[in-house]
């Protein structure tokens, strides 16, 4: 991969004054997906997409030509495998690598998403296959500068004269999702050159519409692992990216000749995916460790908690089985601390971006405003320029009200402000990001609300206004990137938001996005085109893909009236745990008000059982972010248990039991799931809710020990020196 910070910050050159480069963003090529796949069929032919045809064009114009070898040729899966798969919902890691596309930032991205499978059946459509009505065609959907767009294309795959795939891949050869989507994506951005320069935050909010928070590891906060903490065990997608650094010589790796691998095993310049965290006890004391993953899927790190680190030996035998893994498969644990020392940067991708906040489970609001600046009318450029056209920049009213039924009435409201440049051309690389930027006012002019005259005139605040007032945020940074985005805490009040170039009469198309929770915004575009206002109604939408699944109302009322009473009486109240018999209490009490006519009754040994299962540690005890993990899994597995309890009897039959653990995308054959039912049902078979629970905590716990120990996917294998007594888990 190139140098992933230079791609970053490599300085472009001003556009000079005078000179305009605005060109009305040409959106994307809509082609119905539904429509092409019916005519095909009816015609019985296979799709072949003229929009990105398959020839050197749909590749590019510049450097990775070069690479490209000399009898390129475009083909489909079926004459790459002869049972190609579209996707494998089982998986339970990363299975793409990268190709000769210099794209780790896209990659990275993408594996993250994989974490997520609901999030990535929003991107991935699922109903696709080789088989089932399948017609060459297939399609994804990329969150659009503001809107969710579907994106077609045929499955003809640039290969090598031997058949392998020229860009991304996966380990399992007969497995193509990952080719196509990327292929899906570099149409959407011109071609596969195109994905040769980009950051891990754009390619994460294209699949999400989340907003990015970006945390630079040199200065990072007192509670880094707190952040990380909620961000793992909420819907947040993480990348991250290491420094430029001194290098050693180029090793070769296939398609990555170029590689700046250091003596640590890190690439310089290069992006990683975070997949996990765990705080885990060694024989000196708890250490914190951050999970990640090389997205070539080999060349990891070689420092402490590294696969053949000395460090593995400090763990208790389970924890130690659990966690690690001998494999060259570019995933590796390193502690806290070395993360922050040999990366730059950690950017996290939430749907509700409270992450710097530690209340969990609240709805936000979202809006959004699409704007331009036009050169001669509304380009101002920056204060910096001291040309006094700044207020001519498009002005933004943004009224902070606090939540009516609040129990209590903070002084300030966390409110998340984002700009978005749109580019102006069809090829994403192919016109320079601007340096852009808003400077945030607060308008002591116009309290408590708007006066009549200046929703009547649409008036814009005049230039005296930003001569006399100093912004909220006054150290302001200018970016030459896609987004910039600040958190703020702002007490509730009408604000105005001005968004601008850094240098004046410089054209471009934007999109504005406002996030707040616990209070309403109301955001009034103020162009000069005579845009009228838009009412709140029409104009605020509660998203509900900015809300957590399995978080909120019910997580909220949970946590508050269960889990609070155990810290009054924690000695531990500064690191709360919990043992079984507060479990049951606590999973007993529950009020579970989505879910009807549930009541569940777990016994003690089923909670012991529990327990043993989750406590890697061996302390007898939950922490919180133990306890969260099965409170995820607790809703999830009911959910798929009452889907398949038909009858509602509150009890699965082995028919049912089958297709339950094929919902939770688990493959088990019918010879253990049979005795799995003995093991945990009745004397009739039957399995209730409580045993649903244990029995496939333990099927996860176990297929995860498995991949770890196994080297080939097939067995594990022991030596007679290696056979000993392994501890009961439940």
């Amino acid at each position: 991969s190139m140098p992933f910070l230079l791609c970053l910050k490599k300085k472009k050159s001003p556009v000079p004054l005078g000179r305009s480069i605005f060109q009305k963003h040409t959106p994307p090529i809509q082609q119905n997906y539904q429509a092409l796949l019916e005519s095909c069929l009816k015609n019985k032919r296979l799709f072949t997409d003229d929009t990105f045809p398959a020839d050197i064009s749909s590749i590019g114009t510049g450097a990775l030509l070069k690479k490209l070898p000399q009898n390129l040729q475009w083909k489909r899966p079926h004459a790459l495998h002869k049972c190609p798969v579209f996707y494998t919902a089982n998986r339970k890691q990363p299975d793409l690598c990268q190709g000769l596309v210099e794209n780790c930032w896209f990659l990275a991205a993408l594996e993250a998403l994989t974490f997520h499978q609901d999030i990535l059946a929003a991107v991935v459509p699922q109903n696709q296959s080789f088989e089932r009505k399948y017609a060459g065609i297939f399609h994804f959907r990329f969150w659009h500068f503001g809107e969710w767009i579907d994106v077609v294309v045929d499955d003809r795959l640039p290969v090598n004269e031997v058949g392998e795939l020229l860009f991304v891949s996966s380990i399992y050869k007969n497995v193509f999702w990952g080719a196509l989507l990327e292929k899906a994506y570099a149409k959407l951005y011109g071609s596969y050159e195109d994905l040769q320069i980009g950051q891990v935050s754009e390619a994460l909010v294209d699949f999400t519409g989340g907003v990015n928070t970006r945390i630079k590891l040199a200065e990072a906060p007192p509670d880094l692992w707190g952040i990380l903490t909620r961000a793992t065990y909420s819907r947040s997608l993480m990348g991250c990216q290491t420094h430029l650094g001194v290098y050693f010589p180029s090793v070769s790796l296939s398609c990555m000749q170029t590689a700046k691998v250091l003596k640590n095993g890190l690439v310089a310049g290069h992006a990683y995916t975070v997949t996990g965290i765990r705080k885990v006890t060694c024989q000196y004391g708890p250490e914190n460790l951050v999970r990640l993953r090389n997205p070539w899927g080999k060349i990891e790190w070689k420092g402490d908690w590294s696969d053949s680190s000395y460090k593995w030996e400090l763990l208790s035998p389970k924890e130690k089985i659990l966690l690690r893994k001998k494999k060259e498969d570019g995933e590796f644990w390193m502690s806290l601390r070395d993360f922050k020392i040999h990366f730059v940067d950690l950017v996290i991708c939430k749907l509700t971006p409270d992450l710097m906040s530690q209340e969990d489970g609240k709805k936000w609001m979202y809006s959004l405003k699409s704007g331009r600046w036009v050169k001669g009318s509304t380009a101002g450029g920056s204060l910096g320029f001291c040309n006094g056209n700044f207020w001519m920049n498009p002005q933004y009213w943004l009224s902070v009200l606090p939540v009516e039924d609040s129990k209590r009435s903070p002084s300030t409201c966390n409110v998340v402000i984002s700009l978005m440049q749109k580019h102006s051309t069809k090829h994403r690389n192919r016109a320079p990001h601007l340096f852009i930027g808003f400077l945030l006012y607060k308008n002591t002019i116009l309290l408590p609300f708007f006066p009549e005259q200046y929703q009547e005139s649409n008036r814009k605040l005049p230039p005296s206004f930003f001569t006399r007032h100093q912004p909220v945020n006054k150290h302001q940074i200018f970016l030459d990137e896609r987004e910039v985005t600040h958190d703020f805490h702002l007490e509730p009040c009408v604000y105005v938001i001005v968004p601008s170039t850094l240098e004046p009469q410089q054209e471009s198309e934007f999109i504005l996005r406002v996030f707040s929770r616990k209070h309403i915004l109301r955001i009034f575009n103020n162009l000069v085109d005579n845009i009228f206002l838009l009412q709140v109604n029409d104009f605020f939408i509660p998203s509900k893909e900015i809300v957590d699944r399995y978080e909120g109302k019910i997580w909220e009322d949970f946590f508050t009236k269960h889990f609070e009473q155990v810290l009054k009486f924690s000695s531990m109240s500064q690191n709360p745990e919990i043992n079984a018999v507060q479990l049951q209490r606590i999973l007993n009490n529950i009020s579970w008000r989505n879910f009807q006519s549930f009541c569940p009754n777990f016994s003690l040994d089923s909670c012991q059982g529990i327990l043993a299962l989750l406590d890697l540690n061996a302390t007898g005890t939950l922490s919180i972010q133990e306890f969260r993990v099965l409170w995820k899994r607790l809703l999830f597995y009911l959910e798929v248990f009452q889907k398949r309890d038909t009858n509602r009897s509150g009890k699965l039959d082995l028919v049912e039991l089958h297709a339950a653990v094929q919902e939770t995308g688990i493959s088990l054959s019918n010879e253990v799931c049979n005795l799995m039912a003995i093991r945990y049902g009745d004397p009739d078979l039957q399995i209730s809710f409580e045993s649903f629970v244990c029995f496939m905590l333990r099927v996860e716990i176990m297929g995860e020990a498995f991949r770890n120990l196994t080297q080939d996917g097939k067995g594990i294998y022991l030596r007679e020196a290696e056979v000993k007594p392994i501890p009961r888990l439940s």
